[in-house]
């Protein structure tokens, strides 16, 4: 570590706050806030910060009918338009944690603020148009000042960035690499929250508006950090139905694809390319391999395009918004606790002689809210505490905590399970 690395990190031990929390007044934020109030360790010195200090009292009152100890949760204000309040909420923390969406909206201060600060941040980003900005507005300053800027700390784009690095660490401890990878979604069930859709549909109006953002959306490398020289063999993501004849089955689309992939990409350049420059990598949805599985594939290509085609035309998203949530809103602890995900992550490694294996990514409650909280919050604490990779900038998941966050999470009860196959 060098002379001012080792003045950067002593700055940083000396802030009043391990992590504040900002958005806990939101309803993925209030679900993070109780996730961190059940598993901080004893020493974490935490805040919660917000707009309203009535509301984040409530959400404190909440977390100290179950933990009196939190009555005493200090409170931090913080403006997403104040710049002066967000530069010094950056400044009080090591690591920042943040639920505030729209991001494009509503996140690019703060992440600014960190970046300039050298305090890591972490959030739930799934915009892409986001995600480019902050590699192209804050990764340089970032490098500089130490800070880790990692965005998609949840279902966008865990269980895809960390299942492809398990996949990676399973063949190179076995003398090869990853050379190609494809993920199945075998189970989903999931709601969404109005806070999901107000993303969603930033980021079709973005693209419906800019044709530079209608680029954007459309380049599998999108995501990579020089677009021009860093690309592979990938093309665009499935959008119809076709016929995989490596597991027996139709596939369809997978809506989180257009996102999860880029990052996955991303992860291999910030790697050096620790994949191969040649790296294959694809997501879609498992049907079954007959007449009933091909009609399901066939209705969920043509269901996702008229629902995107609906949230894209403002006047047909007026005319369906009494139906559709809004922010704040999301589903009940009863409706999160049936749901759950499956996703199987097959990669092919090179040289052949190292052959096939398979990671199984699993979760037990709904992916976008009890799973998330899960991601989120053990990303904060590993950001935090652990001994991570010497690493700066706007990074991944896997790139900035890699095993360390893998370890966090299946100790949480996620499940990535190593198969090896045939």
């Amino acid at each position: 570590m060098s002379i001012d690395e080792i003045g950067r990190a002593a700055r940083r031990a000396a802030r009043p706050y391990d992590v504040v929390f900002f958005g806990a007044t939101g309803y993925v934020g209030a679900l993070v806030a109780e996730y961190l109030a059940k598993a901080r360790p004893p020493s974490l010195r935490w805040a919660l910060a917000g707009r309203s200090v009535a509301k984040l009292e409530r959400v404190r009152e909440g977390l100290a009918a179950a933990d009196a100890s939190l009555a005493s949760l200090p409170l931090l204000t913080a403006d997403s338009g104040d710049a002066a309040s967000l530069d010094a909420l950056a400044a009080s923390a090591r690591v920042v944690c943040t639920t505030v969406g729209p991001y494009a909206t509503f996140g690019r201060g703060l992440a600014g603020a960190c970046a300039r600060a050298g305090t890591d941040y972490c959030d739930l980003n799934g915009e892409l148009g986001f995600a480019r900005d902050l590699v192209d507005s804050f990764d340089s300053i970032a490098r500089e000042s130490g800070a880790r800027i990692v965005p998609s700390c949840g279902f966008d784009a865990i269980p895809s960035d960390l299942g492809v690095f398990a996949l990676h660490e399973h063949f190179a401890a076995r003398g090869g690499r990853l050379a190609s990878a494809r993920l199945y979604v075998e189970e989903l069930k999931a709601a969404i929250s109005g806070g999901s859709l107000a993303s969603l549909v930033t980021s079709l109006e973005q693209a419906r508006r800019d044709g530079a953002s209608r680029r954007l959306a459309a380049d599998p490398y999108a995501l990579v950090p020089d677009r021009e020289r860093d690309r592979g063999p990938d093309g665009g993501d499935l959008t119809g139905v076709a016929w995989d004849r490596d597991v027996g089955a139709f596939v369809g689309p997978f809506v989180m694809a257009a996102y999860s992939t880029r990052v996955v990409r991303r992860t291999n350049a910030l790697l050096g390319w620790a994949y191969g420059r040649d790296f294959r990598y694809s997501e879609v949805t498992r049907f079954s391999g007959g007449p009933v599985g091909l009609a399901r594939a066939l209705g969920l290509a043509a269901g996702l395009r008229a629902f995107l085609a609906a949230l894209s035309t403002p006047l047909v998203r007026g005319a369906i918004a009494k139906w559709m949530p809004k922010p704040g809103d999301g589903p009940t602890k009863e409706q999160r606790d049936r749901g759950g995900f499956r996703v199987r992550i097959v990669g092919r490694g090179a040289p052949d002689s190292v052959g096939r294996a398979a990671v199984v990514v699993e979760g037990r409650s709904d992916p976008g809210y009890g799973e998330t909280a899960i991601m989120l919050g053990e990303s904060a604490l590993c950001l935090a505490f652990d001994e991570l990779p010497a690493r700066a900038g706007v990074l991944t998941t896997a790139s900035a905590m890699g095993a360390p966050l893998l370890t966090r999470l299946r100790r949480a009860g996620m499940g990535f399970r190593v198969e090896e196959r045939r």
